[in-house]
């Protein structure tokens, strides 16, 4: 597989010769596509950038949605077990477009976070989610895990 330069600082993984991934979080070796190469680089910016401590994150999330089940790429909890934020992860070509947010709003009707991040690796876009008007502001940057 290509590994695309993203818009994450560089990271070190551990990537085998038929083309897996190990992923900390789940604790084995994944595909490597290139949707789980941007959420590898999520994880790691979530960990070193942002301080998410490893215990707290959930890769690949199941959940209930209109009696359906779908996963997140990545959701954060707090440490009273609240989710927190919830990462949609997408292929460095995959366009970020309102569906994607219309996506990841759908998810958190059953979830509700407080933040929201979307990203194909080369652009991140994040989220405030304001409960009172049921709406999302953008924001420039996610802020650290503690600031949560």
């Amino acid at each position: 597989m290509e590994q695309y330069n993203l818009g994450f600082p560089e990271y070190e993984f551990k990537i085998q010769p038929d083309n897996r991934i190990f992923d900390t979080v789940r604790r084995k070796y994944v595909a490597l596509t290139p949707e789980e190469w941007v959420r590898q680089h999520v994880i790691r910016f979530l960990l070193l950038e942002k301080n998410v401590p490893e215990s707290l994150m959930s890769v690949e999330k199941q959940f209930v949605y209109n009696k359906m089940k779908r996963r997140a790429d990545v959701v954060i909890f707090d440490n009273k077990a609240r989710p927190r934020l919830i990462v949609e992860c997408k292929a460095p070509a995959v366009k970020i477009t309102q569906e994607t947010f219309e996506q990841i709003a759908r998810y958190n009707v059953a979830i509700r976070v407080d933040y929201l991040m979307v990203t194909n690796g080369l652009q991140h876009y994040y989220c405030k989610m304001d409960y009172e008007n049921w709406s999302y502001e953008f924001i420039q940057e996610l802020p650290e895990f503690s600031l949560w």
